[in-house]
């Protein structure tokens, strides 16, 4: 990569910071032939747990299946209906539907883009069993007033993908509910490939994912409930305690540079050529995305893809998260929902772009992407 070069992550970056003790922990599965579970996941296990501040946590294959799982173990089941957030990746509407559950959508809060919980207690009804607050771009949603007006009969299940070691009044994802997190390689505690864990202090709902997750087996040839593959393999769990290790500084790192992009675009906000991400109360935000809004007026789609594309030839890896509401994709057009129907989810999908943001990006390269910017709002 070129110095001209700003990726959006930088895991080039990230790698170079634990090559060695990556390439000695892979020596000892390699040793050991500890492929899949072993040592080195129950350590990581052990390990992410007491970061993330809760009782148990289980390794599974990725973040996708971790949400199933934990929505299984919550009680949902096919024919359930879930609620959950238009302004999400594709994924949180996936698992619920591989169960054969219903998504039911609502808005999100249009200065945070969180899910809107007093419209998620409104969409709740006789079919629903479970909530899923999506703790988006590395902040938490508000689980408090969720977990208040939830009738008995529903349950939270969290969508941590994007914020790990982030807290909501000092509590985080999973304590006193069930949480699923993604290890994919671009979030802050990113695997070499795919990875992920249910949270939670429940014991009982662990045992069930671990053994839904381990193909319904409780031991071995000793098969309760029929379940599927999703285990953690021992190399990625390597991978993570390595960056477990040093996951409270790059999150610090994430803060300070995201407070950086917060003076440098004061001008441009203050004018109203963009709009800033905004913190919630109580959150200790650990900023997976730094996403900015281009001002309201007039603008669209292409207005924001126009910006993106001038960027990018700047050699400033901006992107966008995420550009179609789950309601508007093919993939859940049968659920009948047309534009219009969340005018948050929808103008903020018009408008939001991602810039640059990791733990190793320097302030040099931060002033190019705001300049980049700048020219390119024109």
């Amino acid at each position: 990569m070129s110095e001209r070069q700003i990726p959006l992550v930088d895991l080039a970056a990230a790698h170079a910071e634990v090559a060695d003790e990556i390439a000695a922990g892979f020596a000892r599965v390699l040793a050991a032939t500890a492929f899949v579970g072993g040592e080195e996941v129950a350590a990581f296990e052990r390990e992410y747990a007491g970061f993330a501040g809760v009782d148990h946590c289980v390794g599974v294959a990725n973040g996708t299946d971790a949400l199933e799982l934990a929505l299984r173990a919550s009680g949902v089941r096919a024919g359930h209906e879930v609620a959950l957030p238009a302004n999400t990746f594709i994924a949180t509407a996936g698992a619920v539907a591989r169960i054969g559950a219903r998504p039911v959508l609502v808005d999100c809060d249009p200065d945070t883009l969180l899910i809107d919980p007093e419209r998620a207690l409104d969409a709740v009804g006789p079919a629903t069993r479970a909530v899923v607050p999506v703790h988006l771009y590395g902040q938490c949603a508000d689980t408090a007033v969720l977990a208040a007006g939830l009738p008995d009969w529903v349950r939270m299940v969290e969508d941590a993908a994007q914020s790990q070691g982030a807290t909501r009044d000092g509590r985080s994802p999973g304590r006193g509910s069930i949480a699923a997190t993604s290890f994919y390689p671009g979030k802050n505690l990113g695997a070499y490939g795919d990875a992920g864990a249910v949270l939670t202090d429940d014991a009982e709902a662990a045992g069930l994912v671990r053994a839904l997750a381990n193909h319904g087996g409780t031991a071995k040839y000793r098969h309760d409930v029929a379940g599927f593959n999703s285990r953690l393999d021992g190399l990625q769990a390597v991978v993570l305690r390595a960056k477990l290790a040093r996951l409270a500084a790059g999150n610090a790192a994430r803060r300070a540079a995201a407070a950086r992009y917060d003076a440098l675009l004061g001008a441009a906000a203050s004018a109203g050529r963009l709009v800033l991400p905004v913190t919630a109360p109580g959150n200790t935000h650990v900023w997976h995305l730094y996403v900015v809004r281009l001002g309201a007026g007039g603008v669209d789609g292409a207005d924001r893809d126009a910006v993106v594309g001038k960027l990018n030839a700047e050699g400033v890896g901006a992107g966008v998260h995420y550009p179609v509401p789950v309601h508007l994709t093919g993939a859940f057009a049968h659920l009948g929902h047309r534009r219009g129907d969340f005018p948050h989810a929808e103008a903020a999908a018009g408008r939001m772009l991602s810039l640059p943001l990791f733990p190793q990006i320097t302030e040099r390269q931060q002033q190019r992407v705001v300049d980049a910017l700048v020219g390119a709002l024109g």
